[in-house]
């Protein structure tokens, strides 16, 4: 019997040292209180004003048009407002995307919310009720309606994201066409409507990998603002490792790995893994160090797309 993965993941997107202060955002006088004394993240519609030590924030002097979305406070009461223009404040060498950049807990916080939330406010200038123009209003928390009032709420698009393995603890993993060559990951997809996350678990890896998956374990989150998802990570167990094959749409090639042949594959450049920001990166990770014996940290180029 396969031990379950009962060991805590390193998500680095779904850490954050903010609090979101959402009872401050009703109280107009008060959000212009705080943008007078705020930290600002300026996001350009891709990218954010940052540098090797991480982002650059700047003072509301500084600033001018745009849309500012507040974000929260730290353990120091600052207050940190995005403020999201495509016009650029600095040189396009001082920008940088949030998976280029180089963040602290607490700015990896202020990204993540900022990124998401101006992408968001982006897609929807219109309202989907009577196709009138929408305004930012509680500090950038809400969309309203300027004719029927409705108001729109920003969307996260719950995706399952799951690390199988069979009876021997090797982990399948799948590779995409569009995909860098030799790139391989965990099996993910988005969750369907009126379907539990286990389900879609079962169903993504069947159309994906034409097998089929028991003991099915819960082991983490992390938002993932490109642009508005939310992974939901599991692990399970294959019943039928026999049948596994590639859907030969989504999924093109398969592959089996243990400890071993993992290693092997970095070394011999035939496999890449996912990005270290990813969940399944993290899975994977956690998986090939849970037997207890000491290894080579994994090591794999960065292999975007």
């Amino acid at each position: 019997m396969v031990a379950p993965m009962n060991f805590p993941l390193n998500l680095p997107l779904a850490k954050s040292g903010l609090d979101r202060a959402a009872h401050m955002r009703s109280d107009k006088g008060q959000l212009e209180s705080l943008w007078a004394k705020a930290k600002i993240a300026h996001f350009n519609g891709e990218k954010f004003l940052s540098d090797e030590k991480g982002l650059i924030f700047l003072s509301p002097q500084e600033l001018a048009g745009g849309e500012r979305y507040f974000l929260g406070i730290d353990d120091a009461g600052t207050p940190y407002f995005l403020f999201h223009s495509e016009v650029h404040l600095a040189p396009e060498e001082n920008y940088h995307l949030l998976r280029e950049a180089n963040l602290n807990d607490l700015q990896i916080g202020i990204a993540v919310h900022g990124q998401s939330l101006a992408l968001w406010h982006k897609r929807h200038p219109k309202c989907s009720m009577c196709g009138a123009d929408t305004q930012s209003s509680l500090g950038g928390a809400v969309r309203k309606c300027q004719s029927c009032d409705i108001e729109h709420y920003p969307r996260t698009d719950p995706a399952i994201i799951v690390l199988t393995r069979d009876r021997h603890d090797r982990i399948l993993l799948g590779r995409q066409e569009v995909w860098p060559e030799h790139r391989f990951s965990t099996f993910a997809g988005f969750v369907e409507p009126g379907e539990a996350f286990e389900a879609a678990v079962v169903r993504e890896v069947k159309e994906e990998a034409n097998v089929t998956v028991h003991s099915i374990e819960y082991v983490g989150s992390q938002p993932w603002p490109f642009p508005a998802s939310l992974m939901i990570a599991f692990s399970a167990i294959i019943d039928d490792p026999e049948n596994a094959k590639p859907d030969g749409e989504e999924i093109v090639d398969i592959k089996w790995l243990d400890r071993d042949s993992i290693v092997a594959e970095l070394k011999s450049g035939t496999l890449l893994l996912p990005p270290p920001l990813s969940v399944a990166r993290a899975m994977i990770d956690a998986w090939y160090m849970a037997d207890g014996l000491e290894r080579p940290r994994l090591d794999s180029p960065e292999s975007w797309r």
